[in-house]
């Protein structure tokens, strides 16, 4: 097979990727072809309502990763397990994914010239980001199983010549999701003082802690963030402290019982004296309604877990290990939202939302108008 490898992008296009940008930080060398799509520099939306609700003069920011390539955070560490995979000369790319990775993945294998096979729990995956897979040319197998299965049966297939495994279980993958801390003490001057984020494989929550401690290493932030991850209540083996055999959450992306990163994301959270929690379903949903409502900011259920447990916690009554407590006056606090909301359109459109029909005249519209005020 011949593989077709992708020069690093212009200086003059936006962004060139995050291996271009954080080169010096990533296991690159000049040998190693650069496989990307422009991922990275996504927006800090800055949420002033979401600071008003926490008061204190503090100042709540959206990391909105659903403005990569293939619409999530996947594509910064897939930039730099692509690239390696590439140098490797893999010729086979294989993951286990809830959806996002298996997307991400078939993304860039099409962009490497590679053959790419994703393992997808049956039925399990939204349909925006099985059709991502499809279209971008990947062999899309479904598993009688859940994730865990999944991941078990990739670990094995990894073993056979010439193929290269793409979950976080892979340390180039943790290696390209740190950049999104690099770029948020960029944008801020430092490091925030807390850091919110969805937790299912926990590959992230790891990955900001390592991009957090290494950019202040370097001297370019002068704090760290309590890192305090949230998973939903029916796929929470980090903060029940078991493997949830069956986990089961609308947020299909956080739906894992046994993270492949628990140990890492465990240590993250320890170390910077931050918590893990969790959130309902129901809150889940009612924030990515709010968030999209009131701030403008679409993302897919799984990615406004982090927004459910800030408005969780703003709310009296928080528990007393909470960081919310330990929190100054004019506090700077960063939510990370993960994926797009055109990933899972079927969980907005199962909720029972429905046009007003009407007539073709202007009177008939402006009575609607009228009831809706």
């Amino acid at each position: 097979m011949t593989t077709a490898v992708c020069t690093p992008a212009s200086p003059a296009t936006a962004t060139g990727g995050v291996i271009h940008r954080f080169r010096e930080f990533l296991p690159v060398t000049t040998a190693t072809p650069v496989i990307s799509l422009g991922e990275g520099s996504t927006p800090l939306i800055h949420s002033p309502k979401l600071s008003a609700l926490l008061g204190a003069d503090c100042q709540v920011y959206l990391k909105f990763e659903g403005l990569n390539p293939t619409g999530s955070f996947k594509d910064r560490g897939m930039t730099v397990a692509m690239s390696k995979a590439v140098e490797a000369g893999a010729r086979l790319i294989v993951c286990a994914s809830t959806g996002n990775t298996s997307a991400s993945a078939a993304a860039y294998a099409a962009r490497a010239g590679l053959v790419c096979a994703v393992l997808l729990p049956r039925g399990k995956i939204a349909p925006g980001k099985l059709a991502q897979a499809y279209i971008y040319g990947a062999t899309v197998i479904e598993v009688d199983g859940n994730f865990d299965d999944c991941l078990r049966l990739v670990r094995e297939l990894a073993q056979e010549p010439g193929t290269a495994i793409v979950n976080s279980i892979n340390p180039n993958r943790i290696a390209g999701q740190k950049t999104a801390a690099f770029e948020i003490v960029d944008a801020l001057g430092d490091a925030p003082d807390l850091h919110l984020l969805p937790v299912g494989n926990a590959g992230n929550i790891t990955a900001y802690w390592l991009g957090y401690q290494e950019y202040q290493r370097a001297g370019r932030a002068q704090k760290l963030p309590r890192m305090t991850g949230f998973q939903a209540a029916g796929a929470a083996p980090i903060y029940y402290e078991r493997v949830v055999p069956q986990p089961e959450t609308a947020a299909s992306a956080i739906r894992i019982g046994n993270p492949a990163s628990w140990t890492g994301a465990t240590g993250a959270i320890q170390d910077s004296r931050g918590a893990i929690d969790i959130v309902s379903d129901e809150q889940i949903l009612q924030a990515q309604r709010w968030l999209a409502a009131e701030e403008g900011v679409f993302v897919e259920p799984a990615s406004a877990a982090s927004v459910a447990g800030l408005l969780r916690c703003c709310s009296p009554g928080r528990c007393q290990r909470c960081p919310f407590h330990q929190l100054p006056p004019g506090a700077t606090v960063v939510c990370t939202v993960t994926g797009h909301g055109l990933k899972d359109v079927a969980t907005i459109l199962s909720a029972g939302f429905q046009p007003y029909p009407a007539a073709a005249d202007k009177a008939a519209v402006l009575r609607i108008l009228e009831r809706c005020r």
